[in-house]
């Protein structure tokens, strides 16, 4: 019997690759045929959510036979209270990374423009491409993403929209808000700023911009600093015409019930919020003195993980990257040049970064060797 042939895809999807950004540690430990002792690559927040969010999710896991309120009604209340923002300036999705989504397709058609940093986060890349965005990207400069850069590019080019993180994935680095406020300032009149605050509760302060301005759309996501990464929940906060307009093509029950409900009690929960981002600060430090211990050089991070110069190219690094993995330590580094001369090292409990501290000096020598 013939095999029917596979369906014609849409020309769009059809002429992109098969892959996608990022390949997740469960299947590297598949691959591996065994678990990581250490999981440090994907930036989760190993601490663990409040005990508060772990309560809430456990109670409204009873009624995950229903669907989740399509509006988010209670945790846009909550979010909008603590941003001081009306609720109709905040929409709840599945994470930054599904907004980011819905962004793209929202103000990209084929052939748009579309500005964003060499070597930056690379789902907002897939998504572009995905609905026929055009990417210009522009280079870091001194390790660190160019606002005006960035904004002055989208001017010479017509760009439709702007993508800027910070503080930064995957260097670590951090603008102050006065140079944020700045770029802001000379956004081409009809672009649309995507200013992804994802590691926003670890910044020393966020720049102050306006909610009713109708081209910035700010990210932030309860992923990191609240412990929830497995839940998916994250938010936009935007003039409420512009969140209307997410309203055309989101996915109305995709955020579910039980992250909504975690989510909530998260963000009620100041002290914990408060003495996990202690244990982060405490990680960090640790983490940049293995690298120190070793001869590297870790860069500045206002994040939950640290950017490690291994002092070679990108070459070097993955070398680096692999002896870890092959040491039970997972960890992840930047996609290009020069940023991929770093690995980059998440911040968790003592235990992984004892075998991160174990595993380090092996796997320096086995990429020299």
């Amino acid at each position: 019997m013939t095999t029917p042939p596979l369906p014609r895809l849409a020309p769009i999807p059809a002429s992109l690759p098969d892959s996608v950004p990022f390949v997740g540690p469960e299947t590297l430990e598949r691959r591996r045929g065994a678990p990581f002792r250490a999981r440090l690559g994907a930036n989760e927040n190993g601490f663990g959510p409040s005990p508060a969010a772990v309560a809430a999710m456990r109670d409204a896991a009873a009624q995950a036979w229903k669907y989740g309120d399509p509006t988010s009604h209670d945790l846009r209340e909550g979010l909008a209270k603590k941003h001081g923002v009306a609720p109709g300036s905040i929409l709840v999705g599945e994470g930054i990374d599904g907004l980011l989504g819905l962004t793209a397709r929202l103000f990209v058609g084929p052939g748009d423009m579309v500005v964003t940093s060499a070597g930056g986060y690379p789902t907002f890349d897939f998504h572009v491409t995905g609905f026929g965005g055009v990417l210009d990207r522009v280079p870091y400069r001194d390790g660190r993403q160019d606002a005006a850069g960035l904004v002055d590019r989208a001017a010479q080019a017509g760009a439709r929209l702007v993508y800027l993180c910070n503080p930064d994935n995957p260097m670590g680095g951090f603008l102050e808000p006065a140079e944020i406020e700045a770029a802001v300032a000379r956004l081409p009149g009809d672009g649309v700023l995507a200013l992804d605050e994802a590691y926003g509760e670890f910044a020393p302060a966020l720049p102050r911009i306006d909610p009713d301005d109708p081209r910035i759309i700010r990210f932030r996501t309860f992923s990191k600093a609240y412990g929830l990464a497995g839940a998916r929940v994250g938010y936009a906060i935007a003039a409420p015409g512009v969140i209307r307009g997410f309203d055309r093509v989101r996915n109305h029950f995709g955020v579910n019930s039980v992250g909504q409900a975690g989510a909530l009690a998260a963000l009620s929960d100041d002290a914990w919020l408060s003495g996990m981002l202690a244990q982060v600060a405490d990680a960090r430090a640790r983490i940049a003195q293995i690298a120190r211990d070793n001869g590297l050089s870790p860069l500045p991070s206002a994040t939950n993980f640290v950017a490690i110069d291994c002092g070679q190219g990108g070459d070097f690094a993955r070398a680096v990257l692999a002896a870890l993995a092959e040491r039970g330590v997972f960890v992840r580094m930047p996609w290009v040049a020069p940023q991929d001369r770093c690995i980059r090292v998440s911040c968790g409990p003592e235990a992984g970064l004892d075998a991160f501290a174990e595993a380090l000096p092996q796997a320096l020598a086995a990429a020299r060797g």
